[in-house]
C-alpha cells in the first residue's frame, strides 16, 4: 500500500522563525502550508510553496482559528459559518499563490485546535468542508484516520478523504492523541517515530499510551515541522519505509 507523507510548513512569521522547512521538505511528499492564521505570512507561503516545488511536493493549505499568539492550539468559540468563512479565506489565498507558482493546490488540512474540534464534533467538520469545496469541489479534506464521524462529514459534502495518521504523537486507547500537556505526548526519538509509521503502514495497527495495539488504517502519514527533532524523524520515516519495499507517493 502506497503512503504519502506530510508535514505542517511555512509556520514562520515575520522576524520570528518556525521550524526547518529547508531540511524537512526532501522526505515528505505533501506540505500542509499555513495560511496566516496561526503561522505563515505572504511572503512565507511564497516561499515554501516555491520550496514544495523545487522538491516536487504536493502543495495544501493548513487552515487556522485566527490565532497567532496561541499557534492555533486554543478553541474559539465561533459560529459554524464563520468557521466556513474563514477556510474559505485561507483556502482561496493558498490557492492563489499556487497559481501564482505554477502549481496546483491538492488538499486541506485544518490545523491545530480546529482540527482537534473537528475530530469530535461532526458539525464543525462539515463546516470545515463546506468551505473547501466552495472554493474547488476537487480538494482531498485531510482528516483523523482514528476520528470516523469526521471522515464521514467531509464525505457527506462530497469530498474525496485522506484518512491522517501520526508519526509523531502518542495516541489513546480511543483513538484521540494524547494531549500536549501530557510529557511524552510528542515522539522525540527518530527510531520510535519511525517504528511507529511502520507498525502503521505495514501492520495497520498503532501501539498506545496504555501499551495496547489498536487498528489504524492511513493514506497519509504526518511530521509536525514544528517539533524539534522533525529533520530527523522525517530523515528516520522516509529510510524505514524505503527499507521495508514501500512506495512513498503525494497525494
Amino acid at each position: 500500500m502506497p503512503i504519502d507523507i506530510n508535514s505542517d510548513m511555512g509556520e514562520s512569521y515575520g522576524a520570528w522563525t518556525m521550524g526547518a522547512d529547508d531540511q524537512i521538505m526532501p522526505n515528505i511528499t505533501s506540505a500542509n502550508i499555513a495560511c496566516g492564521f496561526h503561522g505563515g505570512d505572504p511572503k512565507t507561503i511564497d516561499r515554501t510553496i516555491k520550496l514544495a516545488k523545487q522538491h516536487g511536493v504536493a502543495v495544501g493549505a493548513h487552515p487556522s482559528y485566527p490565532d497567532l499568539q496561541g499557534f492555533g492550539r486554543r478553541r474559539m468559540n465561533m459560529p459554524l459559518d464563520e468557521v466556513e468563512a474563514i477556510v474559505i479565506y485561507q483556502v482561496g489565498a493558498m490557492q492563489a499563490f499556487a497559481r501564482a507558482n505554477g502549481v496546483p493546490l491538492v488538499h486541506v488540512k485544518a490545523h491545530g485546535e480546529l482540527y482537534n474540534w473537528a475530530a469530535v464534533d461532526p458539525d464543525v467538520a462539515r463546516a470545515i468542508a463546506r468551505g473547501v469545496k466552495r472554493v474547488d469541489p476537487n480538494l482531498v479534506f485531510v482528516g483523523l484516520a482514528t476520528a470516523p464521524r469526521m471522515l464521514e462529514a467531509a464525505k457527506a459534502e462530497g469530498l474525496r478523504v485522506a484518512r491522517e495518521a501520526f508519526a509523531d504523537r502518542v495516541y489513546m486507547p480511543d483513538g484521540t492523541l494524547q494531549p500536549r500537556s501530557v510529557k511524552g505526548s510528542v515522539h522525540q526519538d527518530p527510531d520510535v517515530a519511525a517504528q511507529q509509521v511502520l507498525d502503521i503502514v505495514c501492520e495497520h495497527r498503532i501501539r498506545t499510551a496504555d501499551g495496547s495495539w489498536m487498528a489504524l488504517e492511513a493514506e497519509t502519514i504526518c511530521i509536525h515541522g514544528d517539533n524539534p527533532p522533525a529533520p530527523q524523524i522525517a530523515a528516520a520515516v522516509r529510510g524505514r519505509l524505503a527499507d521495508a519495499g514501500v512506495e512513498v507517493r503525494r497525494l
